[in-house]
């Protein structure tokens, strides 16, 4: 007899590995003089963890939110969406209107083993500046890496 299959079991990120992410994004904030909000979420997009520093402008707090979920969404970073849309009006003009869709910088996948468990979104600054949190956050994963 064939076994059928009804379900799945699907990584996601954990809360210490969340809040790990969350405070290396925050000391690049704080590096970088700017102020940032910072959303950390598992890969169903739920928020896991946040962080707004005093001053974030508000619109941040949710922009944030959104690039997290876009990147965990769809496992890919935010600042890859402009070059593919670009040259696609249909697309462009389909996608931009998506509910929580990011289409630039800002936004991470957090893979891990390959894996997308969650993403991270950060929002305050220039898009460049933003990415450069995410990446200070992601570091964490690296970092991981290299001790096993």
């Amino acid at each position: 007899m064939t076994e059928l299959k009804q379900v799945y079991t699907q990584q996601t990120i954990t809360l210490d590995l969340a809040k790990e992410i969350l405070e290396k994004a925050e000391e690049k904030g704080k590096e970088l003089g700017m102020k940032f909000a910072i959303s950390i979420v598992d890969k169903a997009g739920n928020l896991k963890a946040f962080s707004a520093m005093d001053g974030t402008p508000v619109l941040a707090l949710e922009i944030a939110q959104n690039k997290a979920f876009s990147a965990a969404a769809y496992n890919r970073a935010t600042h890859e969406w402009y070059d593919r849309l670009k040259d696609d009006p249909p697309l462009m003009a389909g996608l931009v209107h998506t509910n929580r869709l990011v289409v630039f910088g800002g936004g991470y996948p957090i893979q891990v083993d390959g894996e997308c468990v969650g993403g991270i979104g950060v929002s305050g600054g220039h898009y460049t500046h933003d990415m450069q949190v995410c990446e200070a956050g992601l570091s964490v994963l690296l970092a991981a890496t290299k001790e096993v």
